[in-house]
C-alpha cells in the first residue's frame, strides 16, 4: 500500500491536520493507498514557497536555463516510464496499451515541447514620430504571471497536468498543483522527478485533497495565487469563477462538452466507423473532447447503426494488464452511479438501446470494480437528458438527418462547443461545415488529432481561453510595454 504525501517547497510532508482518505482501484476497489488532504496551512505553506521560489533564483533564471530544465525533466519522466505507467494505470484502471501510448509520451512531451516553444517566441515593437522629430521606440517583454493555481482532473491525470505546468514553468511562473482526489500518484510522483534533476524547491508544489471545504477552495481563494487553470466540468468552473473574482485574477478553463459528429453520406464509412468508435469509446467515454451526439445522413443511417453496433460488442473489458482488453472501468463507483443514472433516465425516456444499457458481468474482484457496458441509444427527441447533458461514459445518442443546413442546427444546438467531428469526402462541404460549427475544435475525417502548437480550448460553456503553443504562452506571462524616447 503506498502513501501520497504534499510535495512543498522540494519536500514530501503529511497533513498537519493527519486527515487523510483512501484511493481505491476502479478495476476491482482494492485500496492503492492512503492520500493526505490538504487544508489552508498546507496551501499557505505552498503558496508561500511558490513565491519564494519566484522570488529567488527560479523568477532570476536565465531563459535558456529554464528550458534546459525543463527537458530534463522530460527525460526524467521517460527515464521512469513505467514507474509512471504503473502509477497511472493503479489510479485509472486504463488499458496498459492506451495509457503507454498517450498519458505517458504526452505527460513528458508536454515539458519539452514549450521548453522549446519559449526560447522563440518574439514581441512587438513600434517606431513612433514624435513632435520634436527625434522619435520614440515602443517594445514589449513578457513576465512571468506569478505563482499559478493548477486545478488537474482524473480522465487524463499527468497528460492534463503537466499541460498545464510545462508551460508555466517554461514562461518562469512557479506553481501550486492540486490534483483530483481520484488521481493523485503521477502528479506526486513528479515531485521525485523535479528534485532528481534540479528544478529549485518550491517551484513546483503538490497539495492533495478535494474541492470544496478543502485544497481546491483553499487554493483558488487565496491571495498569494496570481491566475488560475482548471480542466473538469462547467459547475465547478463557475465556482472557480466566482473566487477569482476576488482580486482579479486571471482563469484558463478547459470545462465540459457534449460533442456532435456529423456523418455524412459522403464519407468513407470504414474511417467514419473505426473514428467515431475512438471518438465514443476511448478511455471508457471519461475525455472531454469524446463524442455523444452521432448525426447520420439518412441514407447511410440504418448501416452505419449496424455497424457502429458490431463493433461496440468487439470490445473487450478487463483487467489493465491483459493485452487483448481495450476498455477499462470508470475512474469511481461515484461515477459509476451518475453514468448508470443516464442509463435509466434514457428507459425511462422510451430511448431505442442498440445495445448496452447496464452493468457487464466482470470475473471474480472486479465484479466490485467501477464497470459499465458500452452502449448507443436512437430514437430521442433534441430534448432529451442524454442528448442535452454531459454523461463522460462509453455511450452516445445517434440521430438521422436529412440536410446540411439541419444538421448544423442540430449540432450547434448545445450550451456547450468544445469539439467537433466532421466526416465527409466532400471537401467544398468539409471547409462549409467547419466555418459554421459553434466548437473550438474541429476535426474533419479525424479525432483526437493534435498539433501542441494550435488553440485548444472551447466556446460557450466549455471554457474561457485557449492553450497550447503561443496560446499558452499568452495566458501564462503578463506583457509591458517599454516606451524609450529617443
Amino acid at each position: 500500500m503506498g502513501e501520497f504525501k504534499h510535495f512543498i517547497n522540494g519536500a514530501f510532508v503529511s497533513s498537519a491536520s493527519g486527515k487523510t482518505f483512501e484511493n481505491r482501484s476502479p478495476v476491482d476497489l482494492s485500496l492503492i493507498g492512503m492520500v493526505h488532504e490538504g487544508g489552508e496551512a498546507e496551501i499557505d505553506a505552498a503558496v508561500s514557497a511558490a513565491r519564494g521560489a519566484l522570488d529567488g533564483e527560479w523568477g532570476s533564471m536565465a531563459t535558456a536555463k529554464r528550458s534546459e530544465l525543463l527537458h530534463a525533466v522530460a527525460a526524467g519522466i521517460n527515464r521512469r516510464f513505467d514507474e509512471f505507467l504503473d502509477a497511472e494505470i493503479a489510479d485509472t484502471g486504463k488499458p496498459r496499451s492506451l495509457a503507454s501510448h498517450i498519458d505517458i509520451p504526452r505527460g513528458a512531451a508536454n515539458f519539452s515541447v514549450f521548453a522549446d516553444a519559449v526560447k522563440g517566441e518574439a514581441t512587438e515593437s513600434f517606431h513612433l514620430d514624435t513632435p520634436d522629430g527625434t522619435g520614440a521606440l515602443n517594445y514589449a517583454i513578457r513576465v512571468p504571471k506569478g505563482v499559478i493555481g493548477v486545478i488537474s482532473p482524473w480522465n487524463l491525470p499527468l497528460l492534463l497536468m503537466t499541460w498545464k505546468v510545462g508551460p508555466a514553468l517554461a514562461c518562469g511562473n512557479t506553481v501550486v498543483v492540486k490534483p483530483s482526489e481520484e488521481t493523485p500518484a503521477t502528479t506526486t510522483l513528479l515531485g521525485e522527478v523535479m528534485n532528481e534533476v534540479g528544478i529549485p524547491a518550491g517551484v513546483f508544489n503538490v497539495v492533495h485533497g478535494f474541492g470544496s471545504n478543502s485544497a481546491g477552495e483553499f487554493l483558488t481563494r487565496h491571495p498569494g495565487v496570481d491566475a488560475i487553470t482548471f480542466t473538469g466540468e462547467t459547475r465547478t468552473g463557475e465556482a472557480i469563477m466566482r473566487e477569482a473574482a476576488v482580486g482579479v485574477r486571471d482563469v484558463s478553463f478547459e470545462l465540459g462538452g457534449k460533442n456532435p459528429a456529423l456523418i455524412f453520406a459522403d464519407c468513407d464509412l470504414d474511417k467514419a466507423i473505426e473514428g467515431t468508435m475512438r471518438s465514443v469509446f476511448a478511455n471508457c467515454g471519461q475525455v472531454c473532447l469524446g463524442t455523444e451526439r452521432v448525426y447520420v445522413e439518412r441514407p447511410i443511417f440504418d448501416e452505419f447503426v449496424a455497424r457502429l453496433k458490431a463493433a461496440a460488442e468487439k470490445l473487450k473489458l478487463g483487467a489493465p494488464d491483459d493485452d487483448s482488453v481495450n476498455l477499462g472501468p470508470l475512474i469511481s463507483k461515484e461515477h459509476q452511479e451518475k453514468v448508470l443514472s443516464y442509463y435509466e433516465k434514457a428507459k425511462i425516456e422510451g430511448a431505442i438501446v442498440i445495445t448496452g444499457g447496464g452493468v457487464p458481468d466482470m470475473p471474480g474482484e472486479q465484479a466490485n470494480g467501477a464497470w459499465v457496458e458500452p452502449t448507443i441509444w436512437t430514437g430521442l427527441g433534441e430534448n432529451s437528458a442524454i442528448v442535452r447533458e454531459e454523461i463522460f461514459g462509453p455511450c452516445c445518442h445517434i440521430q438521422p438527418f436529412d440536410a446540411e443546413d439541419e444538421v448544423v442546427r442540430l449540432a450547434n444546438e448545445t450550451p456547450y462547443g468544445l469539439a467537433c467531428a466532421i466526416w465527409t469526402e466532400n471537401l467544398s462541404r468539409a471547409h462549409r461545415v467547419a466555418s459554421k460549427m459553434e466548437a473550438g475544435i474541429i476535426w474533419v475525417n479525424s479525432w483526437f488529432l493534435r498539433d501542441l502548437r494550435t488553440p485548444f480550448g472551447g466556446s460557450k460553456q466549455s471554457g474561457i481561453g485557449r492553450e497550447g503553443g503561443v496560446h499558452s504562452l499568452e495566458f501564462y506571462t503578463e506583457l509591458r510595454n517599454v516606451c524609450i524616447k529617443l
